[in-house]
């Protein structure tokens, strides 16, 4: 579409096959002609927060539709790239953005061992809720994931990350030495019934998966969707904004997992909300004294006023002049420069 934000695709084939492969927030499709020519074509695609693929009758597209691929039915079909927000976005060539780690549902593994042996780094210098949308550890991991996440495993989402991840590995000795002697069936049972928090960031977006929660322009999606969720957009959680202005659902008085540790008071904790701005700003801000106070002040100024003139006066050496005295030198200036005086 003429609005669209990513580049021209410069394809044209009568017949092709799509395939699609995705890793954490990214999805790639590749075009693959059913002849020689041309070669085929890949298109990595960023959902944002509206993105998505919907497949409709050609003749009759979706609003939004900004990239558009027809099938060879009759009457043709349509497979829709829509974003009303137009916040995704897509990019030639079969490559990953650079700079995401493994994708925390089919490389679980290795976005688990990615995150465990760099917690030197900064990133996670920083609260687990903010941590958690790092896409350099957190790939796929979003911001009503990372709500539900927290909350099912009662960690405060202002702790620090490295605090709660450096606990995994303590965790997860004691977890080898207790089920050494266990069956394989039974350390299962017990990682599913007692699990971690990387464990959560590959199961909880996987129930959304296979409970097909995904395709929320269908009532039945939706409500399914709202039921399932714990945390995110539930009534009576808190919100606060983090140093990214993204919005963090929680519940306050959860306890920390480890030591029973309670959350912090809300209003201590080192976030910037606009409620707290204004705050700061009004206490940085001179008090506006009140109506009957600045009256009150200005009298009293003025009563000072009047008595540094009169000590002023008092302590002045030069004595008064006489009223007479005075009159009789200006008329006497006036008749030197020939003007009447006064009579």
């Amino acid at each position: 579409s003429a609005v669209a934000r990513g580049p021209a695709v410069p394809f044209r084939c009568e017949a092709y096959g799509v395939r699609a492969a995705a890793r954490g927030k990214e999805l790639r499709l590749t075009l693959s002609p059913l002849s020689p020519s041309p070669s085929p074509l890949h298109l990595v695609f960023r959902f944002g927060m509206s993105g998505s693929f919907r497949l409709s009758p050609a003749a009759r597209p979706p609003r939004h539709a900004h990239l558009v691929l027809r099938t060879g039915e009759r009457p043709p079909r349509a497979l829709c790239f829509v974003d009303p927000r137009r916040f995704g976005s897509w990019r030639l060539g079969a490559g990953w953005q650079p700079g995401r780690g493994p994708c925390v549902i089919t490389e679980y593994g290795a976005f688990r061992e990615n995150v465990l042996k760099n917690l030197d780094d900064k990133a996670f210098d920083k609260p687990i809720c903010e941590a958690l949308l790092n896409q350099k550890f957190f790939n796929g991991i979003g911001n009503y994931l990372r709500a539900e996440i927290l909350y099912r495993l009662k960690i405060p989402p202002f702790e620090k990350a490295r605090t709660v991840l450096e606990a995994l590995k303590d965790q997860e000795l004691e977890r080898r030495k207790k089920n050494s002697s266990l069956t394989l069936s039974k350390k299962l049972k017990l990682k599913r019934e007692n699990p971690d928090l990387l464990e959560l960031c590959h199961t909880v977006p996987m129930e959304v998966i296979e409970k097909n929660l995904l395709d929320l322009d269908h009532l039945d999606n939706y409500a399914a969707f709202k039921d399932w969720l714990q945390c995110y957009m539930v009534p009576g959680m808190n919100t606060l904004r983090d140093h990214s202005g993204r919005t963090i659902w929680f519940q306050v008085g959860l306890r920390w997992q480890q030591g029973h540790r309670l959350l912090p008071p809300v209003p201590h904790l080192n976030v910037t909300t606009r409620a707290s701005a204004r705050r700061s700003r009004a206490a940085e801000k001179p008090s506006t004294p009140a109506p009957e106070e600045e009256a009150e002040g200005l009298r009293k100024g003025r009563a000072r006023g009047r008595r540094r003139k009169a000590t002023a006066a008092q302590a002045s050496p030069k004595p008064e002049e006489p009223v007479g005295a005075k009159r009789s030198r200006r008329t006497t200036a006036r008749r030197g420069r020939g003007e009447a005086g006064s009579p």
